[in-house]
């Protein structure tokens, strides 16, 4: 695969991502969602293709922080099944291996 370019990360494109809205392109055009993957230290990395140019760009999702922990975790403990906080109603947080891990963005939010 040849080189991706790094998008900048800024709030309210990830407020778009995480709404599910089409984020620009930098070329023109908009950015088409290829995939996400989780890094190891709890982050993650979505991969966009340019709908114009075929460029390919990534973008840097942050680990979940203690709030986003703590709050998963209390639902748990009540025993709800709980949605991605960053997402929002809707979208559920599945098992991965020992983890509660969001399929949209990557990110573990606690323990199974």
């Amino acid at each position: 695969m040849g080189d991706v370019l790094q998008l900048d990360i800024d709030k309210q494109l990830l407020k778009q991502f995480y709404a599910g809205h089409q984020i620009a392109s930098p070329n023109g055009g908009f950015l088409i969602v290829l995939g996400v993957r989780a890094v190891d230290d709890g982050s993650a990395v979505a991969i966009f293709e340019c709908s114009v140019s075929s460029l390919r760009y990534e973008m840097k999702i942050p680990k979940a922080t203690r709030t986003e922990r703590k709050a998963v975790k209390d639902e748990v403990d009540a025993g709800d099944a709980p949605d991605c906080p960053r997402h929002g109603f809707g979208v559920r947080l599945v098992r991965a291996g020992a983890d509660l891990v969001c399929a949209s963005c990557g990110i573990a939010y606690g323990k199974a």
